[in-house]
């Protein structure tokens, strides 16, 4: 191994985690993606050496919860220490006005929104704390901030894993180790969540579908973990009202 940072992507779709990918990699840092859907992947892979990227694909399935730690330890293995992980689900999750929201429905929410994220601090932070360095950046939805009327569900997911996230920062910033937040006011272009949405049948020209460049996002996922000087961000920052 060299001594090369490595950014694993717990999430790797074609939107954000694509760009986040990107720019990470043209800034010198191996690349380890994660998702479910191996040839998806191994494309993602083959783009990214394409652009002289040292990159890595290392399928899982995210709401295996007690297969997380193992799926860490095999990307450190092959790809080096873990110096930032982004976690960013791929998928388009349901939104339910809260009236119709169930345990059943919001349990499985919690497990790859909240549970999921959780696990993979646990694997992480312990080799970033020794090392007295690293960055952990979970991307979620404006609703973890934001309650809004006919759209809940993943919202009191995000927002369990807010309180977390913002908890730890607290405790391990004078350690070396960041800790933070993005949320996302808008849909993501190219990705799987905009695909689902448009598929679903609502129209380009629906609000609810305002899109967002991913790498503007990548960019501010960089500049949170680069400066330090936030431990939460929003974007689009306009979509924001208490």
């Amino acid at each position: 191994m060299t001594d090369r940072k490595t950014i694993a992507i717990f999430g790797a779709g074609t939107g954000l985690g694509a760009s986040v990918a990107r720019r990470y990699g043209k800034a010198g840092f191996r690349v380890a993606l994660v998702a479910r859907n191996a040839q998806s992947l191994d494309q993602r892979v083959s783009e990214l050496s394409a652009d002289g990227i040292d990159a890595a694909a290392f399928p899982g399935d995210l709401n295996e919860i007690d297969a997380i730690a193992a799926l860490v330890g095999k990307i450190e293995g092959k790809s080096g220490p873990i110096h930032t992980a982004v976690f960013a689900p791929v998928g388009s999750f349901r939104m339910l006005p809260a009236v119709d929201l169930t345990a059943a429905s919001l349990k499985e929410l919690v497990n790859i929104l909240t549970l999921a994220p959780v696990e993979v601090v646990r694997a992480v932070l312990p080799g970033m704390l020794a090392r007295g360095n690293g960055a952990i950046i979970v991307a979620d939805g404006l609703s973890a901030v934001t309650p809004m009327a006919g759209m809940s569900g993943p919202g009191p997911a995000f927002a369990a894993t807010r309180n977390y996230i913002l908890g730890l920062h607290e405790e391990i910033k004078a350690r070396g180790v960041f800790a933070g937040m993005l949320h996302i006011g808008a849909m993501i272009d190219n990705s799987t969540g905009l695909r689902v949405a448009a598929a679903n049948g609502l129209p380009l020209d629906d609000p609810r579908l305002t899109t967002i460049d991913p790498d503007v996002l990548a960019e501010e996922i960089w500049s949170m973990a680069a400066d330090r000087s936030r431990a939460e961000s929003i974007l689009p920052a306009s979509h924001y009202s208490h």
